[in-house]
């Protein structure tokens, strides 16, 4: 199984440390996500969507594991029960809101990716396909659920990361 880059993350975020853990977070951090001319025409109508999903690969992560202690836990968690980038297929998701299209550049607010993250893929934010009311949230449900900003530590990233 083969995936090629569609595009690259352009954020101010350089290392794992200090980005935040999602992006709903941190509705004012803002990006560009440049796509690859050879892909360029795939953008067409994406700016008819508020939200979007973007789909890459956390190429900073250190190797994968089963267990991890997930942010806002201190608990030893399933890997697949958690957000973690120390995954067995290192790809990440986040939604963030489209303000704007130039060109092959997507403007986005609410990021949480490292800077030169490569872009697997782009999907648009249909409610109607993707909000759901779940009955459970594991582990999370007594976390204390405030929107404020929450940054990450380095408990996952790659210790050669900063060679790159």
């Amino acid at each position: 199984m083969q995936f090629k880059a569609v595009g690259i993350v352009e954020s101010r975020f350089e290392q794992q440390a200090g980005t935040p853990i999602q992006g709903k977070m941190a509705p004012k951090e803002t990006a560009c996500i440049r796509i690859f001319d050879e892909f360029a025409a795939g953008l067409k109508d994406i700016e008819g969507f508020s939200y979007i999903y973007v789909f890459f690969k956390f190429d900073r992560a250190s190797e994968a594991k089963l267990l991890v202690k997930p942010y806002l836990d201190t608990i030893e968690r399933g890997v697949f029960a958690t957000r973690s980038p120390l995954r067995p297929n290192p790809l990440g998701m986040t939604i963030v809101k489209l303000e704007r299209v130039e060109s092959n550049c997507l403007y986005v607010s609410g990021v949480d990716i490292l800077n030169g993250s490569p872009v697997i893929d782009i999907k648009p934010y249909i409610p109607d396909f993707d909000q759901h009311n779940p009955e459970k949230i594991g582990w999370y449900e007594n976390k204390n659920k405030k929107s404020d900003l929450v940054l990450a530590d380095d408990r996952f990233a790659n210790p050669r990361s900063d060679e790159k």
